[in-house]
């Protein structure tokens, strides 16, 4: 599955690298294609401050309306 540039986004699993956690929130600002059998790879804002994170598919989930919710 691709996800679309600009779409919300969050974390999967804790980066402790970076210092984030399982559910932070950025926007989608890259998309990198891979070759078969590799994981697209996204790079994401508003994680770290002035900063992007690149990640992998697995790494990242759509926010939609029901992830909301279900976190309030």
């Amino acid at each position: 599955m691709t996800f679309p540039v600009f779409s919300q986004v969050q974390l999967t699993q804790d980066m402790p690298q970076f210092g984030l956690k399982k559910g932070s929130v950025g926007t989608i600002v890259e998309h990198y294609s891979m070759l078969e059998g590799k994981e697209d790879g996204y790079s994401v804002e508003g994680l770290i401050y002035q900063d992007t994170v690149e990640v992998t598919e697995s790494q990242i989930a759509i926010i939609t309306r029901e992830l909301i919710l279900v976190k309030n």
